[in-house]
């Protein structure tokens, strides 16, 4: 073997050990009575929503080219319209978090993240020339304290947090973050890739929802998670927007989405919009079976349909998922570094298209398997 290649191997060797080696799975949910690991909140995979016709399967080019298609601009006014500010839209989340933060925070900038921010926001951090600095998880007092103490040495000053945690399934504070950014003078950053779909009136997310959608600076969006489909957007304001199409590295030098795909997130988005019943319904479930883990005495978490069940151990969480995908449940362990060491757990996403029967006896396989263990 190359010996250049020896300390890649001792690495894999070691995550082997630690239980966190990961492997590509051939995956049929035929196997499976109820998938927990689907990110496709409202259930819209399952239901009869036409499909866009005639449109390209190829761009061909970035939207600064010859990529910018008249869906792009439905698709943008459609945006604007819901959320009464300008928006652009971005052919991942991930594109989105490594190309904002790094495009407008410069040199004499500082950024101010939660530690549980996502690992796309993480790096968008690190490609930015500011300096960077993270509070405590949802402990604000902690965020204040390190702008009473720096805010007056930055030009600018941006504060990043999601809205529903994608770990964790709990929520950031919203207005208290928009009562901080007032107070210092500084940008907010809000993701809401885990609340868009499932929470407010529209399905507009946590912001929404808090009706302080005008308040956040930076509102990301996105398509992969609620609306089943691939992109997302930043809602901002205009010379924001401007400036980001002429700065915004992953938006500039990669190839547009082709525009069956933009016509599709146009459905989507004008689909989950009306789908109120749909959000009534998996509130009620997630917190039916939120409520089911805690009078079994498993440890969870959080007020939103991601619903962690604890575990720790990392070769222990991928000993349990491996059980209860015997049992009919598509579920598989979260570990370390996607959640911090020694916090391995399930990552149960709740969809609306499942019912109470579906999930009624997890709490019980779970608290089975951990008692004999």
């Amino acid at each position: 073997m190359d010996q250049k290649l020896n300390k890649y191997k001792e690495e894999l060797q070691t995550l082997e050990e630690s239980g966190n080696l990961r492997t590509l799975k051939m995956i049929s949910e035929s196997n499976y009575k109820i998938n927990l690991s689907s990110n496709d909140y409202l259930g819209v995979s399952k239901k009869n929503i036409p499909r866009p016709k005639g449109n390209s399967f190829g761009s061909g080019s970035s939207r600064l080219l010859t990529g910018n298609f008249k869906e792009y601009q439905l698709l943008e006014a459609e945006l604007e319209n819901l959320y009464g500010r300008p928006a652009l839209f971005f052919n991942s989340g991930y594109h989105a978090n490594i190309g904002i933060l790094a495009a407008l925070a410069g040199k004499d900038d500082l950024i101010i993240s939660d530690k549980l921010n996502h690992a796309s926001i993480i790096d968008g951090i690190r490609l930015s020339s500011a300096e960077q600095v993270r509070f405590k998880h949802a402990d604000y007092d902690h965020l204040t304290h390190i702008l009473t103490t720096k805010r007056k040495d930055y030009n600018r000053v941006f504060i990043v947090s999601e809205s529903v945690f994608s770990m964790d399934g709990d929520e950031a504070d919203l207005e208290k973050l928009i009562e901080i950014k007032k107070r210092f003078d500084c940008f907010l950053y809000i993701d809401e890739a885990h609340a868009l779909g499932v929470r407010g009136i529209k399905g507009l997310g946590l912001s929404e929802e808090k009706s302080c959608l005008t308040e956040i600076d930076l509102l990301i969006g996105t398509f992969g998670k609620a609306m089943n489909s691939i992109g997302a957007y930043v809602i901002c304001d205009a010379i924001l927007k401007e400036y980001l199409i002429n700065k915004m590295r992953s938006l500039i030098f990669t190839t547009a989405l082709p525009p069956i795909v933009i016509s599709w997130n146009y459905i989507m988005l004008r689909t989950i919009v009306k789908m109120k019943m749909e959000r009534e319904h998996l509130q009620s479930i997630s917190e039916q079976l939120r409520e089911g883990l805690k009078n079994a005495g498993i440890e969870t978490m959080g007020s939103s349909n991601i619903i962690p069940v604890l575990v720790g151990d990392s070769q222990k969480c991928v000993n349990l998922a491996e059980y209860l995908q015997k049992k009919g449940f598509l579920v598989f362990p979260i570990r370390p570094p996607a959640v911090p060491k020694d916090t391995a757990r399930l990552r149960i996403s709740v969809c609306a298209d499942m019912d109470w029967e579906d999930l009624k006896d997890l709490p019980e396989l779970i608290k089975n398997y951990c008692d004999e263990k």
